[in-house]
């Protein structure tokens, strides 16, 4: 998902807030202004009218109680392909839902005298103010679009009557750029032809595609195999008309473009709102670690300056160059550990102690009985206290507290092509192969149970995860 389309989603958050707060102010103010019309109003008991202090207070609430109801109505969608039209019947809705749960609040409790007129300003102030506030984003938004800002490129695999009505409606979308399409020669639509279906994966990475829309039926099995593995591999968004392929995965949207129904297959519901959710807990997790952690990680590094020479965090390699771990998107990032090690002894694994690898069965490598552990060193691996440094690569964005473990450069350049789908989100402290039997899964096993994360993911999945990390390390592991 577009940078753009998570931002202006977001922005709708206080925009929401703040016109709502307004609205009750704005009430609160015009029902004393009609106070001494009387064919408008009756006269107001000031003994029981709220204080501005109570009034602001419940107006916060109310706010708040709004953004609710819209987060339940799905009015914080983070692709706004639908017209605008669409979504202010959904603002009239809930907003009626909303005014009703106040309305039934005030009947039960009986605790907060207001006046019905003022009931009736507020919800059309906040109809009203909501409808200009969205339209203005929306108007930003179609300006950044109009700039290009924020389009989603699109490609379509099949030059057919269904190709045709979906580029027509398109068309009109400003979200969308059509690039092109894969099909016949004999030309259907006035979409530019950019190949054949074997120059899909150039294609892809030459255009700089983000969503793929399938309309070609008279396919193989291997043929709707490979477009899905391309587009899971180069993070691309891919749909197809319903009788196209069968559908084997669980995270499906059903939409309809114009007259056509079309189902968006997502590698991860980690996109849109899933980013955002995670990246916030995220951010709160690592903050609360480095800080409550701060006694360990002090003792920790006394004891290994104390137990060997050398730096206290592991760093650097061999040859000074800086220690990289492959992170989302095939992305190096500086990656930080405390050091467990003889200094110095990195390179070892590939040389002196190669005839001592354990994982014969992928890319990793794993010294069984290293000799060049510490004895701190021994200590901090087995309740992975050497591994708590990652959560600064954590808060600054690095790596997640749960997802995949991340991988050496060169351990990823012996992946086959099924295990490059790990790489869709950013790695993790801790995941779903650490949780279920650690070093004793073999890399398959890991691949498929890291699959599995990705394509299943829930915030309380990651909360459970972290929470059976946190049992699992402090029973200790073996090496």
């Amino acid at each position: 998902m577009k940078r753009s389309e998570i931002a202006f989603g977001i922005i709708k958050i206080p925009v929401d807030f703040i016109m709502t707060f307004a609205a009750f102010i704005a009430a609160y103010e015009l029902r004393l202004i009609t106070e001494p019309i009387s064919w408008i109003s009756k006269p107001i008991d000031y003994s029981v009218l709220p204080t501005q202090i109570e009034y602001i207070y419940f107006s916060i609430t109310v706010a708040i109680a709004l953004v609710a109801v819209f987060a339940l109505g799905k009015m914080y969608n983070l692709k706004t392909t639908h017209k605008f039209s669409k979504e202010t019947k959904r603002v009239v809705t809930l907003c009626g839902i909303w005014i009703m749960l106040i309305i039934t609040y005030f009947f039960f409790t009986r605790t907060f005298p207001f006046s019905r007129l003022a009931i009736i300003y507020s919800w059309t102030l906040t109809f009203i103010l909501v409808t200009v506030g969205r339209a203005f984003i929306r108007l930003i938004q179609n300006a950044f679009l109009r700039a290009g800002i924020g389009k989603r490129r699109l490609l379509f695999i099949g030059n057919n009557g269904v190709t045709n009505e979906l580029s027509k409606t398109l068309n009109l979308d400003l979200s969308y750029k059509i690039v092109g399409l894969i099909g016949k020669t004999t030309p259907i639509t006035d979409i530019k032809n950019l190949g054949s279906i074997s120059q899909l994966e150039y294609i892809l990475k030459k255009r700089k595609i983000d969503e793929v829309i399938q309309t070609k039926s008279d396919m193989t099995e291997a043929q709707a195999e490979n477009i899905l593995e391309l587009c899971d591999l180069n993070h691309i968004s891919y749909r197809f008309t319903p009788d196209l392929v069968d559908v084997r995965k669980t995270n499906i949207e059903i939409e309809t473009l114009g007259s056509i129904p079309v189902i968006n297959l997502k590698p991860t519901p980690l996109d849109g709102w899933g980013k955002v959710i995670k990246r916030t807990l995220d951010i709160v997790g690592a903050t609360l670690g480095l800080v409550l952690l701060s006694p360990i990680f002090l003792i920790t590094a006394i004891a290994i300056k104390i137990d060997s020479k050398g730096p206290i965090i592991f760093s650097h390699l061999d040859d000074g160059s800086s220690v990289k771990r492959v992170g989302q998107r095939g992305k190096l990032f500086k990656f930080y550990k405390f050091r467990s090690m003889q200094e110095k002894t990195d390179s070892k694994r590939y040389s002196d102690l190669a005839h001592k690898n354990t994982r014969k069965d992928g890319p990793l490598v794993k010294i069984k009985n290293d000799p060049r552990v510490t004895k701190v060193g021994r200590f901090i691996r087995k309740y992975s206290i050497d591994e708590l440094p990652q959560l600064y690569n954590v808060l600054v964005g690095n790596m997640s507290l749960v997802g995949p473990r991340p991988h050496l450069p060169e351990e990823v350049a012996k992946y086959e092509k099924h295990h490059r789908f790990i790489l869709t989100i950013k790695p993790g402290l801790t995941g779903l192969p650490q949780t279920s039997g650690r070093s004793d899964l073999s890399f398959e096993e890991e691949v498929k149970l890291d699959r599995y994360y990705i394509e299943n993911w829930s915030l309380w999945h990651d909360i459970k995860l972290i929470f059976k990390t946190i049992g699992v390390i402090l029973k200790g592991h073996k090496e």
